[in-house]
């Protein structure tokens, strides 16, 4: 190992046909804070394709593995329990696909003020 990680990083890969990709922003946005209070959580963000494929990028960061997956055998899943249509039916999902990439950050840098 070349040095201890800073953070680590999880990026869900979701593959979305192009008659869904409103309908998964809009479920994102209304999820907004959902996250953001999670012991550990840094950063998050919902990349949308430009060109050349329909897979979105579901960005998070997070202080340790550990805590990645304390959110996800709790708030995460309670989340995705509440995925649910006025009927009590759960909503189709909007993504075809989708594959988790793992990494650890072991360097970054930010803008320099001056």
């Amino acid at each position: 190992m070349y040095g201890t990680a800073l953070s680590v990083v999880k990026i869900n890969v979701l593959t979305v046909p192009a008659e869904q990709r409103e309908t998964l922003e809009k479920r994102f946005a209304a999820r907004a804070g959902a996250v953001e209070s999670s012991d550990g959580f840094e950063w998050f963000e919902l990349l949308r394709p430009v060109e050349g494929t329909d897979q979105y990028l579901v960005y998070t960061r997070w202080r340790s593995e550990e805590d990645f997956q304390n959110w996800m055998s709790g708030p995460m899943q309670a989340a995705h329990r509440g995925e649910q249509g006025g009927t009590g039916e759960h909503r189709r999902p909007a993504a075809s696909g989708s594959t988790l990439w793992s990494f650890e950050v072991v360097q970054q840098a930010a803008p320099k003020r001056g």
